[in-house]
């Protein structure tokens, strides 16, 4: 069997590239090989960025698998919470690595698709993209952290009128909404995602993953705990070895050379 996520990596900044064509669906097989490829990635103290995107031009990623859907109405309820806890384990993971994540969506990035976009810190989308969350049409609704990432992103209501509709959303009615951070046009997102992954790798790890790591944790606190997480991982970072190549760089008016330690 033929690996359905392939992985390159260049000067600190790797591609993590789902190719399960047509559509780049998340089967069983993609979400196994999703939690093997960003494990291995957490892991890589090479490696200071990740890029994820899909092959082709036709989807970031389809949505989930709805071929293996009529096995899942044979399962009983704990069976059916084991699939679905093996998918959130792989958001989660996304969400929660340690590292600048960005989603290059080249295509339709519906359902599981768009949350797995939803999961990355950046949203980069090619023009012709269209996304959103139509599991309502299917009598279901978003089951891998939509119905709690989507409204802290864009806002309650507008996540809860997305997800009511289930209508998608054009790359630049994403942009407008929040949802996408950057659009570009057709055949140019890979090389825009590139950029700005390089341009973050060039800065210290030890600062990147705090910076992501205040965020998250801090959206979870009340306002004068996250302020209080904040400094702590503040002081933490001026123990670093890259913080005192930062500022001696900047008084010898030279460019830094960080070393992520």
């Amino acid at each position: 069997m033929s690996n359905l996520v392939k992985l390159e990596s260049v000067n600190g900044v790797a591609t993590v590239t789902i190719d399960n064509p047509p559509m780049n669906v998340l089967s069983n097989q993609v979400v196994r090989e999703l939690e093997e490829v960003f494990t291995s990635l957490s892991e890589d103290s090479e490696v200071t960025v990740i890029i994820l995107t899909g092959a082709g031009q036709r989807a970031f990623m389809a949505g989930a698998d709805i071929k293996e859907f009529p096995q899942w109405l044979h399962l009983n309820k704990e069976e059916l919470k084991n699939v679905i806890l093996q998918s959130h384990r792989v958001y989660n993971l996304i969400d929660e690595i340690a590292k600048p994540t960005i989603a290059m969506l080249n295509g339709i990035t519906f359902g599981g698709g768009c949350e797995l976009a939803l999961a990355c810190d950046i949203r980069i989308a090619e023009e012709h993209v269209q996304i959103g969350l139509p599991e309502v049409k299917l009598g279901l609704f978003p089951g891998g952290g939509g119905t709690q990432r989507l409204p802290r992103l864009v806002g309650e209501a507008k996540a809860k009128e997305l997800m009511f509709l289930g209508d998608p959303l054009s790359a630049q009615e994403g942009k407008e909404i929040g949802l996408i951070n950057k659009v570009v046009p057709t055949g140019e997102g890979v090389n825009a995602a590139q950029m700005m992954a390089k341009r973050i790798s060039g800065y210290s790890l030890q600062t990147l993953s705090r910076i992501k790591k205040s965020v998250n944790d801090g959206m979870e606190l009340e306002f004068k705990d996250a302020l209080d997480l904040e400094l702590n991982h503040f002081l933490d970072v001026f123990q670093t070895e890259d913080v005192r190549e930062g500022v001696q760089a900047f008084l010898e008016k030279r460019s830094p050379k960080f070393i992520h330690q």
